[in-house]
């Protein structure tokens, strides 16, 4: 199956599961601060999409739980990918590799 490049991509719970268990040895790939979504961010979001499928975004700063929601659907559109887990100031954020070789899910029959 092939993604249209603006489709979020669809995953099962059991997906999003295994994701958020390895996102808990991630990193922190990117920081969104009092700046919020500049086009610097976006760039610098998908260059960090195309380099891994899975990356760790902490929020920096005093957003509350509605400006994080609202900040983490605006990512999600502005990278064509899927928010797998969002706890506190960080979420998990999805993007299927390129190379199936590469991804962290396992590939589906």
């Amino acid at each position: 199956m092939r993604l249209l490049h603006m489709e979020k991509p669809p995953l099962t719970g059991a997906q999003k599961s295994k994701l958020r268990a390895l996102g808990q040895a991630l990193g922190d790939t990117l920081r969104l601060g009092k700046d919020g979504l500049t086009p610097e961010f976006i760039t610098e979001l998908s260059r960090a999409l195309r380099a891994h499928d899975l990356i760790k975004l902490r929020f920096v700063g005093d957003a509350d739980r509605a400006a994080r929601a609202d900040l983490t659907t605006r990512i999600e559109a502005a990278g064509h990918c899927a928010c797998v887990g969002s706890v506190g100031h960080t979420a998990l954020f999805y993007k299927p590799a390129a190379d199936p070789k590469k991804s962290s899910l396992p590939r589906s029959e």
